[in-house]
């Protein structure tokens, strides 16, 4: 009943034009002003959760190509251990990025894992269903500031000594060093394809992070559960970036095991995300440990049984 009658207030027009969109950037602006503490309290908290389903009912959602490097450290740090405990098992590490977009976070990952264990074999497959920017990432070059092609500073987290780890100095761009991008295969892909599972084969990590909250929440629940396909037995889901309800419905219901170790640091961990709340549909809502459910809520990690489920 509540969500028919939130869903009949966003659809509502007055002259052509949203009363609650009005509505909603007054309640921005004031939000913006409010000090941290004051919207912690629960009052005001649950205020926000409101606003928040208001925004998701009434957006238009589309995609993004903007990303960053390092763009969230403990989620780097998580795939660097995951990935060193597949190499105590003498296995060489298969890894899958989806949505791979600039080419930002898939050079991130590489250079985590590489850096910190330069012996170990890693599968690297990087997926985007567009090819200009599979194209643009697979050049791994990148201009100071903000970047023509998504619009985003992709260098902005990142310290000096890490852009020297990292980038060779090609005039004033920077180009990804040779041994972090050595072996990734560029695949043009849709993550929703069912065909995307014998193109790519089981992997033991894959990542689908920041592009599932661009899609309505029934197609991203479809998404999810392809994606999820993808996962060999025992192997580790990362999937941030996605309303909260769509995950933890698809985690419930497949009997996903929520990672726990990073947990709430990866959810804190990308501030865009956080400071969205509540007034952007990809906003990320804070941590509520009163949540019986809160385990499975805010993990970012999951361990999957066979085939995903």
């Amino acid at each position: 009943m509540a969500e028919a009658i939130l869903g009949r207030m966003a659809r509502l027009r007055i002259l052509g034009k949203s009363p609650l969109g009005v509505y909603l950037r007054f309640n921005e602006w004031i939000w913006n002003r409010l000090p941290r503490s004051l919207t912690a309290l629960r009052p005001i908290t649950f205020y926000g959760h409101l606003m928040h389903s208001l925004v998701r009912l009434q957006a238009g959602r589309q995609m993004y190509l903007g990303t960053l490097f390092l763009r969230n450290r403990a989620e780097l740090e998580l795939i660097r251990r995951l990935s060193s405990l597949e190499s105590r098992a003498g296995r060489a590490v298969k890894i899958a990025v989806l949505g791979s977009s600039n080419g930002a976070e898939v050079y991130s990952i590489a250079w985590a894992v590489r850096s910190a264990q330069p012996d170990l074999k890693v599968i690297l497959q990087a997926v985007d269903i567009s090819a200009e920017v599979l194209e643009f990432a697979q050049k791994g070059v990148y201009a100071p500031g903000v970047s023509e092609l998504v619009n985003e500073p992709v260098l902005e987290r990142m310290t000096a000594e890490e852009m020297k780890e990292m980038f060779d100095k090609e005039g004033d761009d920077f180009r990804v060093k040779p041994w972090i991008g050595k072996g990734i295969t560029w695949r043009l892909g849709d993550a929703g394809d069912p065909g995307m599972v014998d193109a790519l084969g089981p992997q033991q990590i894959v990542v689908a992070n920041r592009f599932l909250c661009h899609l309505r929440p029934a197609d991203a629940e479809r998404c999810l559960r392809n994606i999820a396909r993808l996962v060999a037995p025992g192997g580790y889901l990362f999937v941030s970036g996605v309303d909260l309800d769509v995950r933890t419905k698809v985690a419930t219901g497949l009997g996903w095991k929520p990672v726990p170790d990073l947990m709430e640091q990866i959810h804190d961990g990308d501030q865009t995300l956080r400071v969205s709340w509540p007034y952007k549909y990809w906003g990320l809502e804070p941590i509520d440990h009163r949540r019986r459910d809160w385990k499975v809520r805010y993990a970012s990690v999951f361990q999957l049984g066979e085939g995903g489920e």
